[in-house]
């Protein structure tokens, strides 16, 4: 193990980028499963999903689109974290 006070910075770093990228990418998984499966049902008629109310499937949808821009809005507060 090294003290090295530059590799300890380094290792840090990329910590920071390794959770930035993880929730960025859980951001990512939000929108695929809670936006873009939905309307594909929606617009397709699948599951029965076209018989739900509009004001449903669009409150559903702006819940799931606000969970994943908390997401990357930690992400790209995570970013801010990283050693000069």
């Amino acid at each position: 193990m090294s003290t090295d006070p530059q590799a300890a910075k380094l290792v840090a770093n990329e910590r920071v980028k390794l959770l930035a990228n993880n929730l960025d990418r859980s951001s990512s998984a939000c929108v695929t499963v809670g936006v873009a499966t939905p309307l594909a049902g929606w617009i397709y008629g699948v599951s029965g999903i076209d018989k739900l109310p509009w004001w449903y499937l669009f409150g559903g949808l702006t819940g799931w689109l606000l969970a994943a821009s908390l997401l990357h809005y930690l992400a790209r507060r995570a970013l801010k974290g990283l050693l000069p």
